[in-house]
């Protein structure tokens, strides 16, 4: 609601109309910007908004005075006299010869076909830096924030290209941690949080009480939780998707960094307002870490830029953010992975999408949030919405976008 300016009658009925959040009734506080969520009457947990942090869950410990005077990142909008993406400015109408339009827009029109099944919520494609489809559901525009969910864990990790690219940092380093020091742990490199590749016990399971659920709804400080697990591999050796790593980074990241108000205000200079993804927001914990695993806000246009950083290499308008060593390392599969995931990106196989092209890579997110990278196509493919691949065919949406177009 204070994100995105969204109704609490239309975020009911939306956003929290799935099970087990559709048992919670919630009661908003336009004033005070809070909203207070209990089940059955039992554990009401308040959280608060706070502008340029977005909302946090309050700990039972703490109260809402802890949060108000909360330091704010300072943003710089880039200007916007240019052209999307480079600008918001609009685009010059340019028809391709190589592209069939009539079957994009069939395609497009596809995936809002069952929308009470595949619940989309936006469809944007750009092909060499134009957009040539865009299309929104029922109440969604252009200037809607939209949550990435996990996809935000591909904008944690790309300041990491960033910090490695500007300042030298050795992502093959071991990490050092002093809890770590005395066992296997201390062999654990940045890369291998990158690739997923800890070898730390964790279980990111949704359905029932797990680490990642007791991290994001209990954790103060959610770059914690990982560091106290135990090995049950080797390092670089076994996959094991787990967003504690993620959150992990996010507060090794700050340890790179001089001062908090640096640290704050790092994703926003080095990356998202130096690409124009103004609406993006990246929301912190109770600590004031960044929660790179799961809460990035952007409208899907500005998610279009950020797939066209990576379609460039790195190179926005001239500005060169990270190496193209750096996409070399996110694309290449990472051990244990069945060479579906790379850097904190997810990677095309011949049974992931068999019939979209098999250099495609994209970040992806709960409830079907995605952003697709086809350089062979020089495409970028944005689908936004509340359900996933049981109900939405990604296969069939991205093959046809790709069939569309020619070589």
């Amino acid at each position: 609601m204070f994100l995105d300016g969204r109704g609490q009658e239309f975020t009911q009925n939306n956003d929290n109309n799935f099970s087990p959040i559709n048992k919670a009734q919630s009661s908003v506080d336009l004033e005070l910007k809070t909203a207070t969520a209990t089940v059955y009457g039992f554990k009401a947990r308040t959280a608060i908004y706070r502008d340029g942090l977005g909302c946090v869950l309050i700990p039972p410990h703490m109260s809402i005075e802890d949060f108000v005077e909360a330091e704010k990142p300072v943003r710089t909008p880039a200007p916007k006299t240019l052209a999307y993406p480079y600008g918001n400015a609009p685009q010059k109408d340019t028809v391709f010869s190589t592209v069939d339009y009539q079957q994009i827009n069939q395609v497009v029109d596809n995936a809002f076909k069952n929308n009470a099944i595949q619940k989309t919520r936006s469809v944007l494609v750009i092909y060499k830096d134009q957009i040539i489809a865009e299309r929104y559901g029922d109440s969604i525009d252009r200037n809607s924030r939209l949550l990435g969910w996990s996809m935000t864990k591909t904008v944690l990790a790309t300041l990491y290209g960033i910090i490695s690219f500007e300042r030298g940092f050795e992502i093959n380093q071991a990490v050092k941690i002093d809890a770590w020091k005395n066992d296997q742990r201390a062999e654990i490199t940045y890369a291998d949080l990158l690739h997923m590749g800890s070898g730390l016990q964790w279980d990111e399971n949704y359905n029932q009480i797990s680490d990642v659920t007791k991290m994001l709804f209990q954790a103060d400080d959610m770059t914690k939780p990982q560091i106290k697990k135990q090995p049950e591999y080797p390092p670089n050796t076994h996959f094991s998707y787990s967003s504690g790593t993620t959150n992990l980074l996010s507060g090794l990241l700050y340890k790179e960094l001089d001062s908090y108000s640096e640290y704050l205000n790092f994703p926003y200079k080095k990356l998202i307002d130096r690409i124009g993804m103004e609406s993006m927001v990246i929301e912190t914990d109770a600590a004031g870490n960044f929660i790179g695993s799961s809460y990035g806000w952007a409208t899907t246009r500005d998610w279009g830029k950020f797939g066209l950083l990576y379609l460039h290499e790195g190179n926005w308008n001239g500005d060169q953010l990270f190496d193209k060593k750096w996409v070399d390392f996110v694309t290449t599969p990472a051990p244990g992975s069945n060479n579906e995931y790379g850097g904190h990106l997810w990677l095309n196989t011949p049974t992931k999408l068999p019939d979209a092209p098999q250099d495609t890579y994209y970040a992806d997110g709960f409830q079907g949030q995605r952003v697709y990278m086809v350089p062979s196509k020089d495409l970028v493919v944005v689908r936004l919405g509340l359900a996933s691949t049981e109900a939405f065919d990604f296969n069939a949406f991205l093959s046809g976008i790709t069939q569309a177009i020619g070589n």
